[in-house]
């Protein structure tokens, strides 16, 4: 279905943070689904490559699409871009994203999520745009007192990251209590994973990875020479970490419903979705479905738990369903197999490969150390 249903084929969407992970996944949603794209991106924790890949994917929609690097720090440049195009809303990916470094260095958080968002909000207001769909995260709800989580569970951050993000929902509330004529919908989701089911579109991140299933997948390829598994006598069903994962293609179409709900409902506010699949899987699950998907073993060490983690996570998805008409299609293995081919296509992301391909024969059959960084631009 075009969730434009016909009405708006022009509709002009911003996306920020568009040539990231989840950004890039969604623009080629949105563009497939009629909407035109201006993607706006300081190339920070992303790449151009992505927009050209989301341009090639949507076929003959990519001609819809068009790149600006700016940063939304800098006001001005933002203003110029809106002084180009008449947006009808807006979806913020951009900012920073990971928990460990907000800690270390939270003031980069702070400006970046914070006096970003702010500026864009305020060039939005100045014109008139008032329709803006926020990438929020779990995060905000902290270790929950009981699972599911809903959207009524306590807000309690515990780190600058989970902070920024909250901060920003606070605003929307208040911004929307303020002026009846703003709508905003904060999407609050879990644990992305996955890929495009092309091979041509994934995670790519800068440096070690923040999240599980990138650090799997760099292991898988050779990149790094095993995976840490933090906690293995946990209260679950093997004694490691259960989450809710969700495939970014879903979040994709879970951003689009989302902004079909902006336009056909004039009262919604300021309203907050999870989005998710509503099932755990545990840190050792996902490990053997990627083993499955890749046919290869991933090597393993265990540690401690870290401080903080919590045993079992996932989130309630009947208010997403109920009001959005969304509902997660992926799976677990359709997440490692999409995954899987991310990975082996690219294996230094979307950079390239100095010297010559990674021997994959090689990582299948247990040589990782024949494959590691003298191969790969880590």
């Amino acid at each position: 279905m075009t969730v434009n249903d016909g009405l708006h084929p022009e509709r002009c969407i911003l996306v920020t943070g568009g040539a990231g992970y989840i950004g890039s996944h969604t623009s080629l949603q949105l563009l497939l689904d009629g909407y035109k794209v201006v993607i706006m991106d300081n190339l920070i924790n992303s790449c151009e490559e992505a927009v050209r890949r989301v341009v090639d994917l949507a076929g003959k929609q990519g001609e819809n699409l068009l790149f600006y690097k700016v940063d939304l720090c800098n006001k001005a440049a933002v203003e110029a871009v809106f002084d180009l195009h008449q947006f009808d809303a807006v979806i913020h990916f951009a900012g920073l994203k990971a928990v460990g470094e907000s800690c270390a260095k939270p003031l980069p958080y702070y400006i970046n999520n914070i006096l970003g968002t702010l500026n864009l909000l305020d060039v939005m207001n100045t014109r008139n745009c008032k329709k803006f769909v926020f990438s929020s995260s779990a995060t905000v709800y902290g270790q929950p007192e009981s699972v599911p989580v809903t959207e009524e569970s306590r807000l309690y951050v515990l780190n600058p990251y989970g902070r920024t993000k909250l901060q920003v929902e606070e605003m929307m509330r208040d911004i929307t209590a303020a002026d009846p004529d703003w709508r905003t919908i904060v999407l609050r989701y879990f644990n992305p994973v996955g890929a495009h089911p092309s091979g041509r579109l994934g995670e790519d991140p800068q440096g070690i990875p923040n999240n599980l299933m990138p650090f799997v997948q760099q292991v898988a390829v050779g990149r790094r020479k095993e995976l840490t598994v933090f906690g293995n006598d946990y209260d679950t069903k093997d004694g490691t970490g259960v989450r809710d994962y969700i495939h970014v293609q879903d979040l994709a179409t879970g951003h689009s419903a989302a902004l079909h709900k902006l336009f056909t409902t004039p009262d919604i506010g300021c309203t907050a979705y999870n989005l998710g699949t509503g099932k755990g899987t545990s840190v050792l699950e996902i490990v053997a479905a990627f083993e499955k998907a890749a046919g290869l073993k991933i090597p393993l060490r265990i540690a401690d738990r870290r401080p903080g983690d919590c045993s079992v996570v996932f989130t309630a998805t009947d208010k997403a369903g109920k009001e959005l008409g969304w509902k997660a299609q992926n799976g677990i293995d359709e997440m490692c197999r999409d995954q899987w081919k991310w990975a082996s296509n690219n294996p230094n992301g979307y950079r390239p490969v100095q010297e010559q391909p990674i021997d994959l024969k090689a990582v299948a059959n247990g040589n990782h150390e024949a494959v590691m960084s003298k191969d790969i631009v880590v």
